[in-house]
């Protein structure tokens, strides 16, 4: 089975350190370092976006503090790890991890602090492995040797387990690629499952310290998924994570799209699950706990949009924004709505139901909430929010994303426009003037 990747996590100024993908992919998404091809990236016809712009008039977000603490704690876990200062970097893992920090758009600090001190390694490894260097070849494996080396002095330190376990699980993936479990070639996946169990074998006694660790027992996760354990068992390891931080949607959003037939579980499952979550986070969200497990899930299966309960979806869309009222927020929950539901429709006459009910919301997000426009958002959100994507071009797709945001928003305000009126967006909500 391919691996399936869904989104979410920083950026689109999002990203979801969703168990469903590669870290690295999820912390490049995050930075805006994904290619497309030039095709998906090309932007409207110049002159017609010049003409809704005529009419609309809206504040667009340039770098965020959201970026700044990302791209801070991501270099800051690559230069302690650079400079051998280990045990730093495991007190700086431990404070992050229990205080559950989090950047301004609710990125955990320690997810990021764990990926810039282990990127050198992966990155090497994956270059060799895309060039197709020997398996045994110095510049593929040196760097996870040298990790492992540095783990003899630390054999305790679950926190320098956990640096070395995920960069083993970064390079399983990279062994083992997007393509099809079935046609995998032996070499790929016999050092694809190396690494899953070299993994294991780092985390396994620290089994007990993730019960009460967020990062810990999200890299249980992604041992889960990546070894294909029963469905059972993932259900519960999200199940602990999730009550570990659930303030955190990341971990929602994965288990909604694990818990599709493609993966480990079924529709009725999905349900099941999304409900669980819902009552379990109850104080954090609302209703929204069940919306974040079914956010990606309906996006990719029209079956899973055929059965979600839109009334319940939609009380939860509400609800997150009363709890997460930032420009961020609303800019995901109003592009997924005007833009990722909308793309699967005319498959499946049921889901399309669902799909427009829950694409009305785009109406009220978008003229009651959107104050700021998050170009790169918009843009992920046309692909699916898929944190596979690789951009060659992040300013073409900024660009492209700036543009799909005007004509969703000028979709919404199009009687005003045809009766004249520019429209113009500030934080005590749009103005109405005559052009």
């Amino acid at each position: 089975m391919a691996r399936q990747v869904h989104g979410s996590p920083r950026v689109e100024k999002v990203c979801d350190t969703n168990m469903l993908k590669t870290p690295r992919r999820i912390f490049d998404t995050v930075r805006g370092k994904l290619r497309s091809s030039p095709a998906m990236q090309a932007c409207p016809a110049r002159a017609d976006l010049r003409r809704l712009e005529d009419h609309l008039s809206i504040p667009t977000a340039g770098e965020s503090a959201d970026d700044v603490a990302c791209d801070a704690a991501i270099a800051r876990g690559q230069f302690l790890a650079r400079q051998d200062r280990w045990e730093e970097l495991s007190h700086a893992l431990q404070a992050a991890d229990s205080t559950r920090e989090k950047t301004p758009g609710g990125t955990p600090v320690a997810d990021l602090l764990a990926y810039g001190a282990r990127a050198d390694v992966v990155r090497a490894s994956e270059q060799g492995i895309a060039e197709g260097l020997p398996a045994n070849s110095a510049p593929l494996i040196g760097g996870i040797l040298s990790f492992e080396r540095i783990r003899e002095g630390h054999r305790t330190d679950p926190m320098i387990a956990l640096v070395i376990a995920l960069a083993h699980i970064d390079i399983a993936w990279a062994w083992r690629g997007n393509g099809w479990d079935t046609i995998l070639p032996p070499l790929n996946r016999a050092r694809s499952s190396a690494h899953f169990d070299r993994a294991a074998d780092l985390l396994a006694p620290h089994h007990a310290a993730a019960d009460h660790s967020p990062i810990l027992a999200a890299a249980r996760c992604a041992l889960h998924s990546g070894r294909r354990l029963p469905s059972a068992g993932l259900a519960d390891a999200y199940e602990k994570l999730i009550d570990l931080d659930p303030e955190n949607p990341r971990p929602m959003r994965s288990l909604g799209s694990h818990m599709l037939p493609q993966w480990f579980g079924n529709h009725a499952r999905l349900e099941l699950e999304a409900r669980r979550t819902a009552a379990r986070t109850q104080a954090s969200w609302g209703a929204g706990g069940y919306t974040w497990v079914c956010f990606d899930a309906i996006a990719q299966d029209d079956g899973a949009c055929a059965q979600v309960d839109v009334d319940y979806f939609t009380d939860g869309l509400q609800d997150i924004v009363r709890r997460r009222p930032d420009q961020l927020t609303i800019n995901r929950l109003a592009a997924y709505c005007a833009v990722t539901l909308r793309a699967g429709m005319g498959l499946d006459e049921k889901a399309d139901l669902a799909r427009a009910r829950i694409c009305d919301a785009a109406r009220w997000l978008i003229r009651e909430h959107v104050s700021v426009l998050h170009p790169l958002i918009w843009a992920h959100a046309a692909e699916g929010f898929d944190n596979n994507l690789v951009v060659t071009s992040p300013r073409r797709f900024a660009a492209r994303g700036r543009a799909d945001a005007i004509q969703a928003i000028a979709e919404q305000f199009r009687e005003e426009i045809r009766e004249g009126f520019r429209v113009t967006f500030t934080e005590d909500g749009p103005q109405f003037d005559p052009t």
